[in-house]
């Protein structure tokens, strides 16, 4: 019998993360040693909306970002279509939880920037979801509903950035330093992770070192729970697969069973 796939919370950096080559060589390295998936389901902490909704196969990217090169305004991903993954998806929700299926909307630069990375050819249906709530309980919840489709083949893909402060950010080049409240947030949730504290992880505001300067929004934190309500056990200690900082922000991401 066919393992099911893993889950991942990724960091996705920014447009210039596709010209790092250590921690694009990162990336890629990992989605060379995962299981080939039939379709990839991410996401992003730059869709927040609620209900759930869902992007719309063939949409064109969204180039949510300014300030840096041309070149990355005119890259594309073209993936192929992932209707039935998006019905699949929708099937999942309580009847009580209504899923918007957009007509437009395409994979935004948290979703397209890493598999870019991660996934050159383009040949894997994927589609993003949004993230509805912060609440990490109900995102945990929303994980377990998705759980299923591991079985599937699906690789699952929480998208954030493991700290965020960037009006707190003094030295904006790549190899900057970490500041003191990006290592202590990213310490302390390597720590928890590999207890698998998940009531710790979740009650981050009032509990984490670094705090408010390490998320002043915390929605590059908060995917991390549907990856970990995908796992099979949220509190099994999963594989940080990726450490270090970029800017001075911590990319650590996990891969969960």
């Amino acid at each position: 019998m066919t393992a099911p796939m893993p889950a991942l919370y990724i960091g996705h950096g920014a447009p210039p993360l596709l010209d790092d080559p250590v921690w694009s060589g990162q990336l890629s390295a990992w989605a060379k040693d995962l299981p080939r998936p039939k379709a990839i389901l991410i996401v992003s902490a730059h869709w927040e909306s609620a209900p759930v909704s869902l992007t719309a196969s063939g949409a064109p990217l969204v180039y949510d970002f300014g300030g840096f090169a041309p070149k990355y305004y005119q890259m594309t991903y073209e993936t192929p279509d992932a209707t039935a993954l998006a019905e699949r998806v929708a099937a999942m929700m309580p009847s009580g939880e209504p899923v918007h299926q957009h007509v437009s909307r395409g994979l935004d630069h948290g979703a397209w920037v890493p598999l870019k990375i991660m996934f050159p050819e383009a040949d894997i249906p994927v589609l993003q979801m949004s993230l509805p709530t912060d609440d990490p309980h109900r995102l945990m919840k929303l994980g377990e509903r998705l759980r299923p489709l591991r079985e599937e083949g699906v690789l699952i893909i929480g998208s954030g950035f493991l700290t965020h402060g960037l009006p707190f950010l003094e030295d904006w080049s790549i190899d900057a330093a970490a500041p003191g409240w990006s290592k202590d947030f990213d310490l302390w949730a390597a720590d928890a992770l590999t207890r698998g504290d998940v009531d710790l992880l979740s009650d981050y505001k009032a509990k984490a070192p670094g705090m408010p300067y390490a998320h002043p929004t915390v929605e590059h934190y908060t995917p991390l729970f549907v990856t970990l309500g995908a796992a099979t056990a949220a509190d099994a200690p999963g594989i940080q697969v990726i450490d270090g900082y970029w800017m001075g922000l911590s990319k650590r991401s996990l891969q969960v069973a």
